[in-house]
């Protein structure tokens, strides 16, 4: 599904990820882990187009991504699902709307919006909190709002870039427990985190971040820094 061909990434003649070659099957949950700066959010940039690839291929679905044109990049994001440490809900609407919205950019006709919002609300364990506002939602229900949000167009693929950070070990596990389903349900899943405890209870692939380069691979590994 996804496919670095010695990749690197510069940034002011300084190398942020260097000739990586890395495949990421369909179904694949897989956790990056690395320390701050080791290259994990560069790679992810990489993969959803906020970053352009210096040297090298990257192909996801045998699609070129350096190839192409900026214009396109909103099409290849439809394949992919995104939800970040700090959410990015907007706060003055609810669990639906925030979720609701996103189909809208996308193009979605209102029955279809109508519909799918809610199944994609349950699926994530807030069909109780469908007219909360963010400010009226824990944490870990904010983030099961973004996780939800990134869902609406049904993408291929889920990127997680620590999730968790702000959360407490009962909410992270929480997520954790979610993003697994999610992976259950076919959809590939990428996980940035420092969170050790996270990646020890998956026991699915951990590839390991330092200084730019993959400095390990384990099939089902646990957190090794």
């Amino acid at each position: 599904m996804i496919r670095f061909e010695k990749v690197t990434k510069t940034y002011k003649d300084k190398k942020a990820i260097e000739n990586i070659d890395l495949e990421i099957k369909h179904g694949e949950f897989v956790s990056i882990v690395g320390v701050s700066g080791a290259g994990k959010s560069t790679l992810l940039k990489l993969i959803f187009g906020e970053e352009k690839v210096d040297e090298g291929k990257l192909y996801i679905d045998d699609i070129d991504i350096a190839s192409l044109a900026d214009e396109d990049i909103p099409y290849l994001r439809r394949k992919i699902g995104i939800v970040f440490q700090d959410m990015k809900l907007l706060p003055k609407k609810t669990a639906y709307e925030n979720v609701a919205f996103a189909m809208e950019v996308a193009g979605y006709p209102k029955d279809k919006i109508t519909h799918d919002v809610s199944k994609i609300l349950d699926i994530v364990g807030l069909k109780d909190k469908t007219h909360n506002f963010p400010d009226e939602m824990s944490g870990g229900e904010k983030q099961r709002v973004a996780i939800a949000r990134a869902l609406a167009h049904k993408p291929v693929l889920l990127i997680a870039d620590e999730p968790t950070g702000n959360l407490d070990e009962v909410n992270s596990f929480e997520i954790l427990d979610l993003l697994q389903k999610i992976n259950q349900l076919g959809t590939t899943v990428l996980l940035a985190t420092h969170a050790r405890d996270l990646v020890n209870k998956i026991q699915k692939r951990v590839i390991t971040m330092d200084k730019g380069r993959i400095s390990m691979e384990q099939a089902k590994g646990h957190y090794k820094l």
